[in-house]
């Protein structure tokens, strides 16, 4: 039987898989393989299980459109749905102006994908206006990373690095639930004699792992990364060689961090003193130390601010630019790292360069052969492109690709009507998502094993998906679409329908920017399972490990961030007492747009729940699988109680899979984080009551 060496199709760690295409017109078959270096044949169940969302039975295999608003969808021709769309995009751009349209990507398409899609909206739309849900990943991480060392990379290390530093910190992750053949790795640190810490308001399968588990309050993490400094300050261990010789702005964040004594952010976070000053010890003593934040910290309005003062700590303790220590961020999408990178953010251009930057608009008009000034400048950010969609100086027209806001935006219920009023909506994607049921067109796209397209993993690690199958009848790939849909909007060149070809342009155009891929060839990927960024040549050996001999600023100097706390966008009240926190569970990933249709993760992971405390519970006269309202300032949310001790007593938790009355993120607050823009999913104020 034919068998092809290709990676899964879900989180970040891009785990290598070996797909054995059916014979018999059954299912393909996921098989181990070991020889990937990042999960070395292991995959949790999402893997296991990828290929039962590929069936004809679960997806469109026909374009789908709607003759009228309020009207059914129905089955038509590639040629029909194609005109239609272009039709929509270029009559909306006609009536009310290029800015009118808009496009929205997704963390999971290919770098061919998301950099086709930049080059689409930017020269066949002329619009500013594309962004992509990686915004509510990982941004605020990126933003503090490139501030601090001048270049964003999720892990400047290779994830075997985890299992050889003496101490990590891990802020807000669960990668036991998030990314399970992850969790080796953090096994191996404390197999090896290192000391695993986690941050978390929840005792998390992960926390369980854990040497010490420090249990703040939601949205105070800034404060407890402060109070360690402060610490560390106080108690004579920082590396005063390392800050002078290879950092600025440490006076500043010293001075900042003084006003956040142990009492203090003991109150603020609800940490014992002698855990922060244990914690404290544990990271100042270890000869290499780790942090490693996830969307815990990060989906905050003062998220950027907060990864900062994590990465503070680590500068000032000499914990960064060498083996065996840094801050890293675990990016969560399939191509989180890569989407960002080659032009599906409003503000980036491939290469990770600047579109506000004259020389960088420069060289990406000199590869894409237009005019450097015909190129649009920074569009709106992913929320405050999606608030505004169908108003007036909003966009009336949108391009949807490989996303499903109306479950995983926040304040969905909100994004729904802005998703109604829309003129005109065009979805392309795997399945059926909630979002596409609203869409005017819908147009049935291949994935991962159906197509061959590159993914950059956490790492920074450049992986080749390899097609192993053949799609369905009907389906067609999302670069087919770009190149179709350019050519509608007179644009007959520059959108090839081969993934290699774009890659070989994308290799062109990232040349000598933050993020170069010019040495880097599916040739090479093939030989060496990935190949790390920055790679600037094609005799250059990759970059495993960034920032050992300098950072990538200016001077070579990492930056220290002052930064202050300060509270939520929105705290408890009498009115809504207690604080929401939301996040995923081992089984569902996501949306759920994918993951829901696999009958073996449904019956693992059935449906939405509110986890509370047995104090709260009794409180509330609430038993084990009662039903639970959780209403906040914008709207309520119904799901059966799960009691446990696991949380804090005055946090509840929901997971965001789910669409309908348990939707999560019916309640969660879209508060900016003001450099970012990345929404604040992880912290609001509720109140929880029993359904009667």
């Amino acid at each position: 039987m034919t068998t092809t060496d290709t990676h899964c199709p879900y989180c970040s760690l891009q785990c290598g898989m070996r797909l054995q295409a059916p014979h018999d017109g059954g299912e393909a078959q996921v098989l181990a393989r070991p020889d990937f270096p990042v999960n070395r044949g292991a995959l949790c169940g999402k893997g296991q299980s990828a290929t039962a969302v590929l069936g004809a039975g679960v997806r469109p295999t026909a374009p789908l459109v709607r003759d009228k608003r309020g009207g059914e969808l129905r089955e038509a021709s590639w040629t029909e749905a194609l005109d239609r769309v272009a039709a929509g995009l270029a009559a909306t751009a006609q009536r009310h102006g290029r800015e009118s349209v808009a496009v929205f990507g997704g963390g999971g398409l290919t770098n061919e994908k998301a950099y086709l899609l930049g080059k689409f909206a930017r020269v066949a739309l002329r619009t500013p206006n594309i962004d992509y849900n990686g915004r509510f990943c990982m941004s605020s991480a990126a933003a503090a990373h490139r501030f601090a060392f001048g270049l964003d990379r999720g892990l400047p290390f290779p994830l075997e690095d985890i299992a050889k530093a003496d101490c990590v910190i891990l802020v807000g992750g669960n990668p036991a639930e998030t990314m399970p053949p992850a969790l080796r790795y953090f096994r191996e640190l404390r197999s090896n004699g290192g000391t695993l810490i986690v941050v978390d308001p929840r005792r998390t399968r992960t926390a369980e792992q854990a040497d010490l588990h420090l249990q703040p309050v939601p949205g105070t993490d800034l404060a407890l990364a402060l109070g360690l400094l402060h610490l560390a300050v106080a108690d004579g261990r920082v590396d005063q060689a390392f800050v002078a010789e290879r950092t600025t702005g440490f006076e500043a964040a010293r001075t900042a961090a003084m006003a956040h004594w142990p009492e203090r952010v003991e109150g603020l976070t609800g940490v014992p003193v002698h855990q922060l000053r244990e914690a404290l010890r544990l990271f100042a003593d270890a000869a290499g130390g780790i942090v490693l934040t996830a969307r815990g910290p990060e989906q905050q309005s003062k998220g950027t601010d907060t990864v900062g003062a994590w990465i503070n700590l680590c500068l000032a303790l000499g914990k960064a630019g060498r083996p065996g220590s840094g801050y890293g961020c675990l990016t969560g999408q399939g191509n989180g790292q890569g989407g960002r990178e080659h032009g599906q953010k409003a503000d980036q251009l491939p290469g990770y360069r600047s579109i506000e930057d004259p020389a960088a608009r420069a060289h990406i008009a000199h590869v894409w052969e237009v005019e450097a000034d015909d190129l649009p400048g920074a569009g709106r950010s992913a929320y405050e492109l999606l608030d505004t969609l169908g108003t007036e100086g909003g966009a009336r027209a949108l391009l949807l690709m490989g996303s499903n806001p109306v479950v995983s935006a926040p304040n969905a219920g909100h994004i729904t009507e802005r998703l109604r009023a829309l003129d005109f909506l065009a979805v392309s994607d795997l399945v059926l998502s909630e979002t596409a049921h609203l869409a005017d067109v819908v147009l049935p796209a291949t994935q991962w094993a159906e197509e061959t397209g590159t993914l950059t993993n956490l790492e920074g690690r450049v992986i080749l998906r390899r097609r192993a199958l053949t799609p369905p009848q009907g389906v067609r790939t999302d670069l087919h679409v770009l190149r179709e849909l350019a050519a509608r909007l007179g644009v007959d060149k520059g959108f090839p329908e081969e993934a290699e070809e774009v890659f070989e342009e994308l290799r062109r155009a990232s040349a000598g920017g933050p993020a170069d891929y010019a040495g880097i060839s599916y040739r090479r990927i093939r030989a060496e399972e990935g190949v790390f960024w920055p790679c600037p040549g094609e005799e250059h050996p990759g970059t495993p490990r960034l920032f050992l001999e300098r950072f990538a600023t200016p001077d070579g100097r990492a930056r220290f961030a002052p930064v202050t706390h300060r509270p939520a966008a929105e705290e408890p009240d009498h009115e809504y007492p207690l604080y929401l926190t939301t996040g995923r569970v081992l089984s569902q990933y996501q949306s759920g747009a994918q993951t829901r249709r696999v009958p073996e993760l449904n019956r693992a992971a059935p449906g939405p729940f509110v986890e509370l405390h047995p104090q709260l519970a009794a409180r509330l006269g609430v038993a084990d699988g009662e039903a639970l309202a959780v209403t906040s300032r914008r709207g309520r949310a119904v799901a059966p109680a799960r009691v446990t001790d696991t949380i804090r007593p005055d946090t509840v938790f929901m997971p965001f899979h789910w669409a309908g009355a348990g939707r999560a993120n019916t309640l969660t607050n879209p508060a900016l984080d003001p450099v970012s823009r990345m929404p604040e999913f992880k912290v609001c104020a509720v109140r929880v009551e029993r359904v009667r």
